[in-house]
């Protein structure tokens, strides 16, 4: 039994108290709460009543309307109120539960059942028996370290003159003890009850929250691309269909992005063989003779072979993504100087951005950064930012690149800055920018599969690629790689 209370208050524990849990506690505990409160307060008030009213009546019979007539009968027939006094204490048989006071007209108490003379006593039930109409009172208070509950019923002759009141008294001290223990018992109980209810209801959530919770956990894999995911059945109910129902949908989508994949990979490799021919026929055409070829022709062939480089890209980032998709982009690392490769990149880029009417600045320290890096790869990464500064900047404005070294954790880093003075990227948009086929802007050219390939291949060389960007400014593209060593040159 211990060993299941322990196991059940452990896993009561990865129960996080947010979500379904603190709405539960928050409604059902606490209208328990409430109502186990209130059920508290009305047994305890019960159970004071029950004890209160019993001590109510053994003092009621003490000071009873017999006692009252007894005491008015005697003094008709001549004897004192002192003389009946001392025969009806004595005759008392609750002596032994109560003390009773034999008080006259003037408030002095002129007997004692306990023998002992009793002065200037505050006595608040005589006053108010003495003045109120019914000609009883009662009153619960303290006489020394005593609580007592008293009850005064005043006496009056057949004239209806008052002569005296009898006051009987019961000590309520141990009632009070009994009540608050039984308090305390209905205390446990109602604790107990409350304990079980919530560490039984908890448990039952915890068939429902760690469920749900491994549910979403999964569908957040599932939506970030991994789609080997599976969730275990653990119950044979709505929760389990659910579990059924995703796997199934995690399965079917896992054959449709495959079915993709393979699509797109064999499209490329298709795709790859003509467009090379026309790239290759159209240049040789170019070049050749052009005294025979009249300008129309020779304005066709340009295109020919600008549309055709430009779709061979777009293949070539197909097959990228292809490879990023299936998990088969691997890299060719070799010793390289990653600034090198910077200012390689930036000559062939340079050349294209003035023809175009751009102006291109950079400054590159005079340093080599080598790294284990493929140097293909990085030359990618800087012809795909610069390519996106050039599309998404007009004509006559500048893009600026920067060189510089970093520390990060310790170890050297090579940081290029890539600034343009483009339309900018929309803060909604600049989140989803390095996502797979996501354009920011439609109207420019572009697969939106460039980027995320970019970030990939930065990824893989154990860097980062950062995007801050402002509309109507300019972006900012932040390349930090790894390097090993810094040469002076």
């Amino acid at each position: 039994m211990k060993e299941f209370a322990s196991e059940l208050i452990e896993k009561i524990k990865r129960i996080k108290i947010d979500g379904i849990t603190r709405r539960w506690l928050i409604n059902i505990i606490g209208v328990i709460a409430v109502l186990f409160i209130i059920a508290f307060v009305l047994s305890s008030l019960a159970v004071k009543n029950y004890y209160y009213n019993s001590v109510e009546n053994i003092v009621s019979s003490g000071a009873s309307d017999s006692a009252v007539s007894y005491f008015a009968n005697n003094i008709e027939n001549g004897n004192s109120l002192e003389e009946s006094a001392a025969e009806y204490v004595n005759s008392y048989s609750l002596k032994n539960t109560t003390t009773i006071w034999i008080i006259d007209d003037k408030g002095n108490v002129i007997l004692s059942s306990s023998g002992f003379s009793v002065e200037d006593q505050d006595m608040p039930d005589y006053t108010e028996a003495m003045t109120n109409e019914t000609g009883q009172a009662k009153h619960i208070g303290r006489i020394g370290k005593e609580k007592v509950m008293a009850l005064t019923k005043v006496i009056k002759d057949k004239n209806g003159a008052d002569i005296g009141a009898i006051r009987v008294m019961s000590n309520i001290d141990e009632v009070d003890d009994q009540i608050a223990s039984i308090r305390f018992i209905i205390f446990i109980v109602l604790l107990s009850v409350m304990a079980i209810i919530v560490l039984s209801n908890l448990y039952f959530i915890r068939s429902i929250i760690i469920p749900v919770q491994e549910i979403n956990k999964a569908t957040k894999l599932i939506a970030t691309g991994n789609l080997d995911v599976r969730i275990e059945k653990q119950y044979n109910d709505e929760i389990g269909d659910l579990a059924d129902s995703i796997n199934s949908m995690a399965t079917d989508i896992a054959a449709a992005d495959k079915m993709k994949n393979d699509f797109i990979s064999t499209i490329s490799h298709e795709l790859r063989t003509p467009l090379t021919s026309i790239k290759g026929w159209g240049e040789t055409l170019t070049l050749g003779n052009q005294d025979n070829v009249d300008p129309l022709t020779r304005k066709g062939l340009q295109i020919i072979v600008s549309e055709a480089g430009r779709l061979e890209g777009f293949v070539e980032e197909l097959l990228d993504f292809s490879r990023l998709q299936s998990g088969r982009m691997n890299l060719r690392l070799a010793k390289c100087d990653i600034l090198a490769e910077l200012e390689d990149t930036l000559f062939t880029f340079r050349e294209r951005a003035v023809r175009e009417g751009y102006e291109v600045k950079y400054s590159i320290p005079d340093k080599a950064s080598i790294a284990n890096a493929d140097a293909n790869r990085l030359k990618q990464v800087f012809m795909n930012i610069l390519d996106n500064a050039l599309k998404y900047s007009r004509p006559g404005s500048k893009i600026l690149v920067k060189a510089d070294f970093i520390k990060r954790d310790g170890k050297d880093n090579v940081r290029i800055a890539i600034a343009d003075q483009g339309c900018g990227i929309s803060a909604e948009d600049l989140p989803h920018v390095k996502e797979k086929f996501y354009k920011a802007n439609v109207s420019v050219r572009g697969s939106g599969i460039g980027l995320a390939v970019t970030n990939e291949i930065v990824n893989l060389h154990g860097g980062t690629l950062d995007i801050d960007s402002e509309v109507g400014t300019g972006t900012l593209v932040t390349i930090i790689l790894p390097i090993e060593e810094i040469i002076e040159e």
